[in-house]
C-alpha cells in the first residue's frame, strides 16, 4: 500500500471526508482533506481584510500565508501561520466564501503543488474536487461520491447548527454552479473515474465499496 494513492472528488455533502477518513484508517494510510486547505485560505484573506470578489486582490496574497495539513486519518490537522484553525474554517464567513477564492488561478496553482508535494511516493487518501482530473490524474484509484441533493442538504444540516435543509439545499447548489462552472480545474468526474452514488448507502457501506475498489486495482 506504500505507493497508492486514492483520490476522492465529488460535491458537497456527498460523504467525501467520513469516507475517505475511513478508508485511510482501514488500509493504515494517510489522509489530505485539500477541502480545508481552500477554506484555511480564504480564512486567511478575510482575516487580512482581503476582499474574496477581487480575484486580483485574493491572487497578489495567495504566496504568504504557510499552511501545514497534518494527514494522521484519526485527526487531521491544519494550521495557518502556526494557528489551528480547523474549527475557525468551518464558520458560516468561510463557507459563503471559499468558492470565490479557490476559483483564483494562483491560488489553485499554489495548493496543487503543495498537494502533490504532500502526496510525494503515495500511501494516502486524497479527498476534494479536482483530485483525479488535476492534483493525481496518475492515482491507482479515482472514485467521484455523488448523492441526491437532498440527501447531501440533510447530511449537511445535520452537521451545522442553527440552518435547515432548505438552506442547506440552496448554499449547495449555489456552490455546485461556482465550483463547476470556473475557468481553473473545475469540479467534474475524471475520465477512469468509478462513481459511487451514496444516496441510499450508510457510512460503512461506502467505506467497504472503496476498499474493496482499491483492493482490486492494488
Amino acid at each position: 500500500m506504500a505507493g497508492l494513492v486514492v483520490a476522492v472528488d465529488g460535491p458537497s455533502g456527498s460523504g467525501k471526508s467520513s469516507a475517505s477518513r475511513g478508508v485511510a484508517r482501514e488500509l493504515g494510510l494517510r489522509y489530505l482533506d485539500t477541502g480545508a486547505q481552500y477554506r484555511a485560505m480564504t480564512w486567511w484573506m478575510l482575516e487580512h481584510g482581503v476582499e474574496v470578489g477581487d480575484q486580483e486582490a485574493v491572487a497578489a496574497r495567495a504566496a504568504e500565508p504557510v499552511l501545514e495539513s497534518g494527514t494522521d486519518p484519526q485527526g487531521p490537522t491544519i494550521h495557518v501561520d502556526g494557528a489551528d484553525v480547523a474549527t475557525a474554517i468551518r464558520g458560516d464567513a468561510v463557507t459563503g466564501s471559499v468558492s470565490l477564492v479557490a476559483a483564483v488561478p494562483e491560488v489553485r496553482r499554489r495548493l496543487v503543488a503543495l498537494q502533490r508535494e504532500i502526496i510525494g511516493e503515495g500511501g494516502i487518501v486524497v479527498e476534494g474536487r479536482d483530485i483525479g482530473s488535476v492534483v493525481a490524474p496518475d492515482a491507482t484509484l479515482k472514485v467521484y461520491l455523488t448523492a441526491s441533493a437532498e440527501a447531501r442538504a440533510n447530511r449537511r444540516t445535520a452537521e451545522l447548527t442553527g440552518t435547515t435543509v432548505e438552506a442547506q439545499q440552496a448554499a449547495m447548489a449555489r456552490r455546485d454552479t461556482l465550483d463547476s462552472t470556473r475557468k481553473t480545474d473545475p469540479l467534474s468526474m475524471a475520465a477512469g473515474a468509478v462513481e459511487l452514488d451514496t444516496t441510499a448507502l450508510n457510512l460503512e457501506e461506502v467505506i467497504a465499496t472503496v476498499v474493496r475498489l482499491v483492493k482490486e486495482r492494488a
